[in-house]
């Protein structure tokens, strides 16, 4: 999952912030002469640990080169990026093209900050439905996510065998195998349900899944979603400890063989290979009902391009975003990262290349934005879906209560 790292609280003083600095110089600080030959454009992400970095470096490379350019760029840690957007729009020094995690990209479009792609020549004909939702604001294209996550169900290959189980393909399967699976010192299935957006990433599958909607969240759908999470711990099936675990700790259980299956992400999969003993394979999220399709909340990054008074400039970073997506680009990089190619078209060849990506590639085509439907207003829906989380996980309050409670009803 990509981390969604902007509190509510935040994202006010990110819309005032940056809608003043949109307003009063464009976005930048970086330009060349306006109409002048384009020789050099400043980057900012958060890839800054390895080795995302360097396989992300080799990405922005290509495109320099095929571009004729030279990049400058800079990376943070995750957490920072946003404050870093603030102290630059402040100072008027946003950079040429921006990367920005993709729940953000409504929120920093809806500010003026950035300039509409689509008016530079650049679409997403093509591109999987939920990263173009999560991308547009207002009917314009903001930003390109060259590849996307999502999280799915992994399991032991062996201790299923082992037990005579199947992977699971509906709740009562689940709930049936990791009952069954759950013995001393393992667990049969561990999630993330901390108090955290993690924790409500995680629960969207089920969620969205059984019909349920952030926009109703104290519907029968979305409580029998989380009477699935309740049954499961309180069965035994799952630790009492997923309050508190993050998506690294589950990964840490399962690799440990304290959980024969687990709700996570194919960023795990670097590490699963380096414990060639767990042996895995992964299906999507099961289903409540025969018939229902498996949704999947839509992770990953958009490169997008702040507003810049530069005309020149700001057409070069449009076309380097562009350039970024391109198909040779995105399975570059999908197959040296675990993601899954944003271009539909692409991703037959992609499984056949990298087939333990199977049932993420299938799980994406499914898969929604969670800005889609509530905008800049998803964090204060998160924060309700974790808080109601906890309330039930810690018999504070029934599944169907918990959502009222958690919304001050």
């Amino acid at each position: 999952m990509t981390n969604q790292r902007i509190t509510a609280a935040l994202a006010g003083a990110v819309a005032l912030s940056l809608a003043l600095a949109a307003c009063s110089n464009g976005g930048t600080g970086s330009s060349s002469s306006s109409g002048g030959t384009v020789s050099s454009l400043s980057i900012l992400d958060y890839y800054n640990n390895e080795p995302d970095k360097s396989l992300v470096q080799k990405g922005l490379d290509a495109c320099a080169s095929q571009l004729g350019i030279t990049i400058q760029r800079e990376t943070v840690p995750g957490a920072d990026l946003i404050p870093k957007v603030l102290q630059q729009a402040s100072s008027k020094t946003l950079p040429d093209v921006l990367m920005l995690d993709n729940p953000d990209v409504q929120q920093i479009a809806a500010t003026g900050a950035l300039a509409p792609l689509d008016e530079l020549g650049v679409n997403a004909d093509g591109f999987t439905k939920g990263i173009v939702d999560a991308t547009s604001y207002q009917g314009k294209l903001y930003g390109l996510a060259p590849v996307v996550n999502t999280i799915a169900l992994f399991y032991n290959t062996k201790t299923l065998a082992d037990a005579g189980v199947q992977p699971p393909k509906t709740w009562d399967e689940l709930r049936a195998a990791a009952k069954k699976l759950t013995k001393p010192g393992r667990y049969g299935i561990a999630f993330n349900a901390n108090a955290t957006y993690e924790g409500s990433w995680q629960f969207l599958p089920a969620m969205w899944t059984n019909g349920g909607e952030e926009t109703n969240l104290t519907s029968p759908e979305v409580a029998d979603a989380l009477q699935l999470w309740v049954d499961l711990v309180k069965s035994g099936s799952a630790s009492k400890s997923v309050i508190n675990w993050t998506q690294g700790d589950v990964k840490d259980q399962f690799v440990a063989g304290k959980a024969a299956m687990m709700v996570n992400g194919p960023w795990n999969i670097p590490s699963l290979k380096e414990t060639p003993n767990v042996k895995w394979d992964v299906v999507q999220f099961p289903v409540n009902k025969a018939g229902q399709t498996p949704i999947a909340p839509l992770g990953g990054e958009a490169w997008t391009v702040p507003l810049n008074k530069d005309q020149a400039k700001q057409q070069k970073a449009a076309d380097f975003v562009k350039c970024l997506s391109s198909d040779t680009n995105e399975l570059a990089w999908a197959k040296a990262r675990f993601t899954v190619p944003t271009r539909t078209a692409l991703g037959p060849e992609y499984v056949k290349e990298v087939p333990s990506m199977k049932a993420f590639s299938e799980q994406v085509a499914n898969a929604r934005s969670r800005t889609g439907k509530l905008g800049d207003k998803w964090p204060d829906a998160a924060k309700v879906i974790y808080q109601a989380i906890q309330l039930a996980l810690t018999g504070q309050a029934t599944a169907s209560d918990a959502f009222k409670k958690a919304s001050g009803g």
